[in-house]
């Protein structure tokens, strides 16, 4: 209690400029690293991105120029296959019913990746690095472990989107395993580009976006979709007639676009740029910059899934297999067997949607689609390996060459992928990525609830912590956003048909409940709810130990003088 009490009075006593504090727990000023460094230790960006003064002006162009990348590197992640995916099953499935689910689950994105952007300007370190120096040891290294899953999965579907995409370029003379390697390698050349330049890599990236939405816009122009029906789909919250198929749908959306690792990345990403975290103004300044150019990215999204969805909604929405057997029997499309001979409702992922384009499209349809996909896994591949490092680096404070992160990185990733798709045929990936997207799902509540927790704590965010109507409504829409994906895992769960699979399913729940319950009850004393601080509440007093609370097992020696 005595060590809390002297924390406590460091903050006090500590000098202040532009009226923020400036010792080791300010919201400008992040804690030192326990290691002793003797240099400075360069972790991904070279350089940084300076912002041009502009004196007594509410907007400026030049300024949002200088803070745009970030928010769209972010934004890929909206944009990765697994989306890619689920927007034409979304289409195929449900026609245009179901674009309002998308556009709202997008807009809660927004909101999400707010929080992370301003945890990384404010403090200075990345979710991961909080993390760090916030939980315990036990903690700690779960939450690690339970990320590193997270991105497994979520690079799994990524590697494998562009080796579908490179087979059906190459009309199957690549095989699976051989795209996979293929996307190892050039994914190590690509990241090395900030090598000459931070503004290039994000230039390439930009490229790649541009990419996938020409190709999939040359789509969406090619089935010229009902444009009534796409409003009324995207502004109308209800589905007329929909079944568990939909709503199974509808929960899938959600879990592909709000993404764990994502929320670990964009806080990283917005270290990029030069901001005097002294300065209370500029400070704000980034705030708002970035914001506003995430809103930007996320709507360039929006519009990249919405033709997809509109493309599938429009040409494939209540067609049978027997429907598209029939047509790609009559252009001589060699994969006619795809699609057996009944009159069940068409199911597609991404390979066989490349296929069923050529069919009804022409060849064009199918390379373009192709080209479309590879951009989008060969992008969200490199910011996955980008998450990765983040991610490692934070949590275990290493201090390792570059090269030897992205190659340890790397090969956690890729080796499972490498496996499935050497044992794995192209045409049976189905089943995989629906657990892959149970997998992610899991891991949701272990990104949200520490962002949510770090961003309203005062001792941490000082000035920019969250004020009460964003924690009620950052509180509620982290609940509901888990629900979904809870409910999306017990669904693929009782499909299983297993008994030894349940009791399984049964004993890992027990564990996963119980830590999830200890990072939701931090993040409700970090909230204010002083009633579930019962531990030290007579000692230190509500509103004292509710600020200070997480700050305990901090390393007393990082004290910094300024």
């Amino acid at each position: 209690m005595e060590g809390a009490r002297h924390e406590k009075s460091k903050l006090k006593d500590s000098p202040q400029e532009n009226g923020v504090h400036t010792n080791q727990y300010s919201s400008i000023s992040p804690p030192a690293s326990p290691v002793a460094q003797d240099e400075p230790f360069s972790t991904y960006f070279e350089e940084r991105v300076p912002i041009p003064d502009s004196e007594n002006q509410l907007f400026s162009f030049r300024k949002l120029w200088a803070f745009t990348g970030p928010g769209f590197l972010m934004s890929i992640a909206y944009l990765d296959p697994g989306n890619i995916e689920s927007d034409l099953q979304s289409g195929a499935a449900a026609g245009f019913k179901l674009l309002w689910v998308l556009l709202v689950s997008t807009i809660i994105g927004l909101l999400l990746q707010r929080l992370a952007a301003r945890l990384g300007v404010v403090t200075g370190m990345h979710l991961a690095e909080v993390c760090n120096r916030q939980y315990s040891t036990v903690p700690r290294i779960i939450l690690w472990l339970m990320v590193e899953l997270a991105i497994i999965g979520s690079d799994m579907q990524e590697v494998i989107g562009c080796a579908i995409a490179l087979n059906l370029l190459s009309v199957g003379r690549i095989p699976l395993w051989g795209g996979v390697l293929i996307t190892i390698t050039d994914t190590f050349v690509f990241l090395f580009l900030d090598k000459y330049g931070l503004r290039k890599l994000e230039a390439f990236f930009g490229f790649l976006i541009t990419i996938m939405a020409l190709s999939f816009g040359y789509e969406y122009v090619l089935v010229k979709p009902d444009q009534g029906e796409l409003l009324k789909g995207m502004f109308v919250p209800y589905c007329a007639g929909c079944g568990p198929v939909q709503l199974e749908q509808a929960v899938g959306i959600v879990g592909a676009v709000i993404m764990p690792h994502n929320i670990y990345l964009h806080s990283a990403l917005v270290k990029s740029r030069e901001v005097d975290r002294k300065n209370k103004k500029e400070v704000k300044e980034a705030n708002k910059y970035f914001f506003i150019e995430s809103a930007i990215a996320l709507f360039v999204s929006f519009l990249i899934n919405v033709f997809v969805v509109a493309v599938f909604a429009q040409a494939f929405y209540s067609k049978s297999n027997m429907d598209v057997n029939a047509m790609c029997n009559k252009t001589g499309s060699p994969h006619t067997d795809l699609f057996p001979l009944n009159n069940n409702t068409l199911e597609v992922d991404i390979y066989k949607g490349g296929i069923v384009l050529g069919c009804f499209f022409g060849p064009a349809a199918l390379y373009i689609w192709a080209i479309g996909i590879l951009a989008a896994g060969q992008s969200s591949t490199m910011t996955g390996t980008y998450s990765g490092q983040f991610v490692m680096e934070g949590f275990l404070n290493l201090r390792w060459s570059r090269f030897a992160r992205v190659l340890l990185t790397r090969s956690i990733a890729i080796t499972p992928t490498l496996l499935v798709a050497i044992f794995q045929d192209v045409h049976h990936l189905t089943g995989m990525n629906d657990f892959l997207n149970v997998l992610q799902s899991l891991q949701l509540p272990f990104a949200l609830i520490p962002i949510l927790t770090f961003t309203s704590l005062k001792s941490i965010m000082n000035d920019f912590a969250n004020g009460l109507g964003w924690k009620i409504s950052g509180g509620i829409l982290i609940l509901g956003v888990c629900a979904i994906n809870i409910y999306f895992v017990i669904v693929y769960v009782t499909a299983l048909n297993s008994v030894v699979l349940y009791v399984l399913a049964a004993l890992l729940s027990v564990a996963y409940l119980a830590f999830v319950a200890y990072l939701a009850w931090h993040c409700l004393v970090a909230l204010g709810v002083s009633c579930l601080d019962c531990c030290s509440r007579m000692q230190l007093g509500v509103s004292r130990h509710t600020d200070m609370y997480l700050l305990n097992d901090m390393d007393s020696n990082a004290l910094v003088d300024r």
